[in-house]
């Protein structure tokens, strides 16, 4: 979230006792969004202007900036519970779009901005994106991109990197699920999470990491590309799936930003059901799931260009499946998680998307049948405001 760490080998040293500290399952949501212009729906470089607006109302704590002046992130901050995250991202949504309302703006929410010219963006003024900026130049510049990340606490650093180490099993299934990106600078992609494409690719220390044998080697690891230079602090190691040393939780980065909050919040909650799966199964000495990074790759590929209109590969039976029968027994393997957890209210979006696709697949669809990109984007803007007050049933 852009926070610069004064003393990186400190940060590194207190995140053992961070993660003892932890309580199991809470809950944090990021969501990051686009500033458009309401006249032409292209980015526009505010976030200087509504951050402001944002820390002299009661949203003050809760947004934050995401590398590019045209970017605004909300935050839930620590919850509890599910049901208090689920309520907390959907008011701070509430309050953004009021708030940009008074402001003249519009906020889009999909993985990539479908014609945004990534010369015109901006990177913002602050001490950690200056360091971002001043190492990657082109590759930071062109990352306009937009995702969803969840915070989930895990008590204990070696439960919690054992944890890590399977969720990275899931990424595909989670990138597919949630691929709404098949547009970027004016053209179609064909890609379902184009967002995915650009951000993992090009970024250094990104992507699917290697599995951690304990924490002490993921230490030894970060200690490494600290006394090489290679970083300055840790918030530059930028995987899809990583231990927070500030936080003590497993931080997925796995998805695209989605128009509709109720989607975005079950599969937020389909990320907390894995995240306790895995831990339940780790807790009882049953072996997790930990893939080699080239079997991993190779599912990630399919998510990325076909979303969950096509295959995934099911490890257990080394075979070809529908990426929506993948997802159903993975849902199906964590009944008792989500019956735990009271995540069933919220998982009624994900399940519509298993019967109508992806975002991004819609969207193709569309788009091959004639329609353009840009009608459909403008589409999905209004329909970003509409599902803030759609609560479903049962759902808080």
């Amino acid at each position: 979230m852009g926070e610069s760490i004064s003393d990186p080998i400190a940060a590194l040293e207190g995140a053992r006792q961070h993660f003892a500290n932890a309580t199991d399952f809470t809950i944090g949501i990021e969501e990051e969004f686009q500033i458009l212009d309401p006249a032409t729906l292209d980015l526009a470089q505010r976030y200087g202007e509504l951050r402001a607006a944002a820390d002299a109302s009661d949203l003050n704590g809760y947004v934050a900036g995401e590398l590019i002046s045209s970017e605004i992130e909300i935050k839930t901050g620590r919850c509890e519970t599910f049901a208090q995250a689920a309520s907390e991202i959907r008011e701070q949504r509430r309050k953004l779009w009021a708030l940009a309302d008074r402001h003249d703006a519009l906020l889009g929410v999909n993985g990539t901005h479908p014609f945004a010219r990534w010369q015109d963006q901006v990177i913002i003024d602050t001490p950690h994106y200056r360091i971002v900026e001043g190492n990657l130049k082109y590759v930071a510049w062109r990352n306009n991109t937009f995702g969803i990340h969840v915070h989930v606490g895990i008590r204990d650093a070696d439960r919690a990197m054992a944890v890590a180490n399977a969720l990275r099993s899931v990424v595909p299934e989670l990138t597919a699920a949630s691929a709404s990106s098949p547009w970027l600078e004016d053209r179609f992609t064909h890609l379902r999470s184009t967002r995915t494409q650009i951000f993992t690719r090009m970024f250094p220390r990104c992507g699917v990491p290697d599995a951690f044998a304990s924490w002490d080697e993921y230490d030894r690891f970060v200690r490494f590309l600290l006394e090489t230079g290679s970083i300055r602090e840790h918030t530059e190691i930028w995987w899809t799936i990583r231990p927070h040393q500030s936080f003590g939780t497993v931080e997925i980065r796995a998805c695209d930003a989605l128009p509709d909050i109720n989607e975005s919040i079950a599969l937020c909650a389909f990320q907390v059901a894995l995240t306790a799966r895995f831990t339940r199964l780790y807790d009882e000495g049953r072996p997790l799931p930990v893939l080699e990074g080239r079997y991993i790759e190779e599912n990630l590929w399919r998510a990325i260009r076909w979303g969950l209109d096509r295959e995934l590969i099911d490890f257990e039976t080394g075979k070809s499946v529908a990426a929506t029968d993948r997802i159903k027994a993975l849902l199906d393997a964590c009944a008792e998680e989500i019956d735990q957890l009271a995540l069933a209210p919220y998982l009624a979006p994900l399940e519509r998307l298993l019967e109508l696709g992806d975002n991004a697949s819609q969207y193709a669809r569309r788009i091959e049948a004639g329609e353009s990109p840009r009608a459909v984007f403008a589409e999905q803007v209004e329909r970003a405001r509409a599902s803030i007050d759609a609560v479903p049933s049962g759902a808080r």
